[in-house]
């Protein structure tokens, strides 16, 4: 049974090799050339660079109960 197994689970790793073998790949100087553009034109969008305001700020400060 784990000879049989075993078959299998090389079959699956065969063709996970060559699925990614498949992928086109792009050289790193025209991604960045292609990122570049992208991330100019979505900066307004990020958070990590405009700040998150505080009224929607799921992780700011908590108004603290009056009852307390």
């Amino acid at each position: 049974m784990s000879g049989s197994s075993n078959v299998a689970a090389m079959k699956k790793v065969v063709q996970q090799l060559r699925l990614e073998a498949s992928v086109s790949h792009v050289k790193v100087p025209q991604a960045a050339a292609d990122l570049k553009p992208f991330c100019l034109q979505n900066a307004h969008c990020d958070p990590l660079l405009t700040g998150v305001s505080s009224s929607t700020n799921p992780f700011g400060l908590q108004k603290v109960c009056s009852s307390l």
